[in-house]
């Protein structure tokens, strides 16, 4: 009996031929020059960051600076005329002399605060680049687990 094309059982498929290698492995050369690009930018990156950080903790201790400047200005301008006119007050009551040198004492005595009102502000400035410190680290263990 013959079996009809529905009946018959199909032939197998020829094996497709195998593909040809698309693009072969890179040489060594090209995987060392690949890391030196990678390791190149990297320095450039951790450079552009650390300036960064530096930047905006130079900004903060110039405006510390500023304040502690414009605190100095504004207590001579004040020693000036505010002594003047205790001074003269004061030389009603006592002589000239004493009254002269109570001001003083008092005017030295504020600006021993805004100094160190002005040095503590001084101390929170950090122009450690922390951020940048860091990111070197977690390259370092980066690079460090490559190689195990």
């Amino acid at each position: 009996m013959a079996l009809s094309s529905h009946e018959r059982p199909a032939a197998p498929a020829p094996h497709p031929p195998p593909l040809p290698p698309t693009a072969a492995e890179p040489s060594i050369g090209d995987l060392i020059s690949e890391i030196g690009q990678d390791v190149s930018q990297l320095v450039r990156d951790e450079i552009e960051l650390a300036k960064a950080e530096i930047k905006q903790e130079s900004a903060k201790a110039g405006k510390a600076v500023g304040m502690l400047g414009g605190a100095g200005y504004a207590g001579h301008v004040v020693l000036l005329f505010g002594s003047l006119t205790v001074v003269f007050a004061l030389a009603n009551v006592m002589d000239p002399a004493w009254a002269a040198l109570i001001v003083t004492a008092l005017w030295a005595a504020v600006g021993a605060v805004l100094y160190v009102a002005g040095r503590k502000r001084l101390r929170t400035v950090n122009l450690k680049p922390e951020q940048t410190v860091e990111t070197l680290k977690e390259d370092a263990r980066w690079a460090r687990h490559l190689t195990s």
